[in-house]
């Protein structure tokens, strides 16, 4: 099955250009949201595989944060259908999507400003109706050459690919076009996924709708966020127990990041290529601090990794403190969360309701039957 995905010389190149076209709308969308918010309909999400860790926070959900401060219509789903594309944790999924709930809200996300809906993908059927035709828009050569559902696999360890999985770009898709969404905030390696949506809507639009576009064409919003690595210098993750999550107390915090991984070059500098995992608890001391990676770096100087690390279990703890303690406040009243989540659906049923009716129409199926 591997082989299928590799990437010719060819791809690569078309990788590149694609990249450097959503690199230039995504710089034109940064300068026009905070001055037309309205004519943006953002949709983020991930998988409710537990509760979210640091590099959740600063890698996606503190970019949400800004979004929804800029005044843009958001909506988060939470993919819990995806989680069964590569994980046996069926039985856990209900609690997970409250853990992620309590800390999106923790995190600043706020469902009571009329513009920020949660939502899970099981709860939405007329959003998952829309798979059927999408799916008819897209070739297996190009699911074959998708090189992020080639690398989910990979990280998985998956010897057998399930039919989900493998479909997972066009779901995607109609996570995106259900509330026709226009933009999608991803970092460079989503950017196969959000490029086939974009064809999905191209096609449906010129083979059902020509004369009038049912579906944006949505570009993708691309942050300057580093990848947050965990304990053992991988990317942060869950399966790989290297994280540093947001409900964890500061004793916990400290306990983690004392025993996360640096060199041993005991003088302090900042260089990500050649000492990346220094260069990484630089990165989280700057994000807490407002300070540059190079001015912390310059201030340990001779002091090695453990002044490095103690430096940034007082910053982290510091920064994570009122978090937690929204966290904990939230917590106490599962009925809200419960709330959040039942608003956030009945919106996005409403919204999915009225694309399908329009897809419907397109195709001419939207016949009536006694």
């Amino acid at each position: 099955m591997e082989e299928k995905f590799e990437l010719n010389a060819e791809d690569l190149e078309l990788e590149s250009a694609t990249f450097l076209e959503s690199a230039r709308r995504s710089r034109a969308i940064w300068e026009d949201l905070p001055l037309n918010p309205g004519n943006y309909r953002v949709l983020t999400g991930e998988r409710p595989t537990g509760a979210l860790h640091i590099g959740h926070l600063f890698g996606t959900v503190a970019n949400r944060v800004r979004i929804q401060a800029l005044g843009a219509t958001t909506f988060i789903v939470i993919a819990d259908y995806q989680v069964l594309t590569d994980r046996d944790t069926a039985e856990a999924v209900g609690t997970n999507v409250h853990e992620v709930i309590l800390d999106y809200l923790a995190s600043g996300l706020d469902p009571e400003n009329g513009r920020t809906f949660l939502f899970s993908h099981s709860h939405v059927p007329e959003l998952n109706q829309l798979l059927l035709p999408f799916m008819s828009l897209v070739t297996t050569t190009e699911l074959d050459r998708n090189p992020t559902v080639k690398e989910e696999i990979r990280a998985a360890g998956l010897r057998q690919v399930n039919a989900l999985m493998y479909t997972y770009p066009i779901h995607q898709a109609a996570d995106i076009l259900f509330c026709r969404g226009n933009v999608v905030p991803v970092g460079r390696d989503q950017l196969p996924h959000l490029e086939l949506t974009r064809k999905i809507a191209r096609r449906f639009n010129q083979r059902f709708s020509p004369d009038s576009p049912i579906f944006p064409v949505p570009d993708a919003l691309l942050s300057d966020l580093p990848v947050v690595l965990g304990t053992d210098g991988q990317k942060m993750s869950k399966s790989r127990n290297n994280s540093i999550m947001l409900k964890m107390t500061a004793d916990q915090t400290a306990k983690a990041i004392k025993s996360a991984k640096t060199d041993g070059d005991r003088n302090i500098t900042y260089d990500p290529q050649n000492r990346p995992e220094v260069a990484n608890l630089l990165r989280l001391a700057a994000i807490c601090s407002g300070d540059t990676p190079e001015v912390i770096a310059e201030r340990i100087g001779d002091g090695g990794g453990g002044k490095l690390k103690s430096l940034l279990v007082d910053l982290l703890n510091a920064h994570l403190a009122p978090i937690r303690e929204r966290r904990a406040e939230y917590a106490a009243d599962p009925s809200y969360v419960t709330d959040v989540l039942r608003r956030g659906v009945a919106k996005a049923r409403e919204e999915a309701i009225q694309s399908l009716k329009l897809v419907r129409r397109a195709m001419n199926m939207d016949h009536q039957i006694e």
